[in-house]
């Protein structure tokens, strides 16, 4: 059981000896943009972790965030991760940003964007478009979202790569507008592009399982009616997209991004209250689609997830008795109509 938050955090950015490998074929510096969100200051430790195992203790990792919250920024610091302070939504100049080798995007707008539509739009097609100009020859990693397909049958083992897509509402569409914009950069720039499709990490402070088990805890009604998920330990989701840089091409590498099981809601819920020592009732009825993920071709590229959906929710359950900290956003994983 992790006792404290920095256990968590320890946890997460620990590298995997693939990452080291993967990370001693390259050079140069890499820049993390949206570094300040749930993901971001994982990822920059664990960026810093690996290359340092790597050798590649020279090259810098750049966190570029408005850094609101200070205190985050020098814990960063303190772990030699370098903090930028940008807005990058604001009226400065992408050209003060660092130069790099290799990008990962994890700027996102999601919740609110359906009483204000146009937040999506500038943030998560417009900014692309600037960090494409920005960096057009530097390996870019960018976040994307299974929310980019449609519903499908519980039963269909989840969308593919190849699968048309079929974003429902402003979130999905801009998203996928996003794709398209480095798509774009990739074809007229050559700059090379690698897509994730990310279909829900979790890491303790959020995530389905932080949603389903503080519903638990509280005694209250789970609601099943999305009944089945797709969920990825946070550690490996983010190791994922570091090691897609190779990957990265003008072509444009897309991949599924999650763990390797449909998991029923109702049986996390179970679990946790097992583990919870809580009695777990339901509202609602399981419906036949969900919005579902077959991350086929990323196990086969980049191996299994190090954390099983089992540890996961014992985890998770024992995190929320121990009283660890929340982040207070939950993930909204039930909406089935678009709109966040």
């Amino acid at each position: 059981m992790f006792r404290s938050e920095s256990e968590v955090e320890d946890r997460l950015s620990q590298p995997s000896t693939a990452l080291v490998a993967d990370l001693a074929g390259g050079a140069g510096d890499l820049v993390v943009l949206g570094a300040g969100g749930k993901m971001g200051p994982s990822l920059c430790r664990l960026a810093r972790r690996g290359l340092d195992a790597a050798g590649r203790t020279g090259d810098r990792v750049y966190a570029v965030s408005r850094w609101s919250d200070r205190a985050a920024a020098d814990a960063l610091a303190a772990d030699r991760v370098e903090p930028v302070t940008c807005d990058l939504m604001g009226d400065g100049d992408l050209a003060d940003l660092p130069d790099a080798t290799d990008v990962v995007f994890m700027v996102g707008a999601k919740f609110g964007t359906t009483t204000a539509p146009h937040l999506a739009w500038m943030v998560n097609t417009v900014l692309p478009a600037a960090v494409a100009r920005r960096y057009p020859a530097a390996r870019i990693a960018a976040f994307s979202t299974g929310n980019v397909y449609p519903m499908v049958p519980v039963t269909s083992g989840g969308s593919v790569e190849s699968d048309p897509p079929g974003p429902i509402g402003d979130y999905a569409m801009s998203c996928l507008g996003r794709e398209r914009v480095f798509a774009h950069a990739a074809a007229t720039r050559g700059t090379p592009v690698s897509v994730l499709r990310l279909n829900y990490a979790v890491d303790l402070r959020y995530g389905v399982l932080a949603d389903i088990g503080q519903a638990v805890l509280a005694g209250d009604p789970v609601d099943v009616t999305t009944g089945h998920v797709n969920v990825v330990w946070q550690g490996y989701a983010n190791e994922v997209a570091l090691r897609s840089l190779r990957h990265a091409s003008p072509d444009v590498f897309t991949v599924n991004l999650t763990g390797p099981e449909t998991a029923s809601v109702r049986r996390i819920a179970a679990r946790m209250g097992e583990r919870l020592g809580r009695q777990v009732s339901y509202t609602g009825s399981e419906a036949p689609t969900a919005l579902l993920n077959d991350a086929t071709r990323c196990h086969a590229l980049f191996g299994y997830p190090d954390v099983p959906l089992g540890t996961l929710i014992d985890w998770q359950a024992d995190s929320l008795a121990a009283g660890l900290p929340t982040s207070g956003k939950p993930t909204r994983f039930a909406v089935r109509d678009g709109r966040f």
